[in-house]
């Protein structure tokens, strides 16, 4: 059984999945490629940290929440291996465009990543709900 406060947090950590991807689809309307990059990962970091909920796992670091994820739900087959690929990839296109010295992050590098971060989220949403259960 989930406690009341930990089911908020999932949630809540849901929240800031749905409200990233709202801001990817808005700066991609707008041509801002790196926000949109960014807000893509996040919105996938913040479903991630959803579902490490559900089991009371946490970590400060974001590879250490993308190694919790691969090890807790990819290897053991939860999610397919393409969801720990798109969110490496999101990850290391969010570092270099938030970091990184290039001018530009290329349409064609991101063209995928919104589309990916939706499906991811619903699909961590659908998971984290089904360990949390109804309101």
């Amino acid at each position: 059984m989930m406690t009341h406060n930990l089911a908020e947090l999932v949630r809540y950590r849901l929240g800031q999945a749905d409200e990233a991807l709202r801001a990817a689809s808005i700066l991609l309307r707008e041509e801002s490629l790196r926000a949109r990059v960014n807000r893509s990962y996040y919105a996938m970091f913040y479903a991630v940290l959803a579902l490490l909920a559900t089991r009371k796992e946490e970590t400060s670091k974001h590879s250490g929440v993308i190694a919790l994820f691969d090890r807790l739900y990819v290897h053991t087959n939860v999610f397919p291996q393409d969801f720990s690929k798109w969110l490496r990839r999101a990850f290391d296109l969010r570092t270099r465009s938030d970091y990184g010295t290039e001018v530009a992050i290329g349409r064609d590098e991101t063209e995928r990543q919104p589309e990916h971060a939706s499906r991811f989220v619903e699909e961590i949403r659908k998971e984290s709900l089904r360990v949390i259960g109804p309101e």
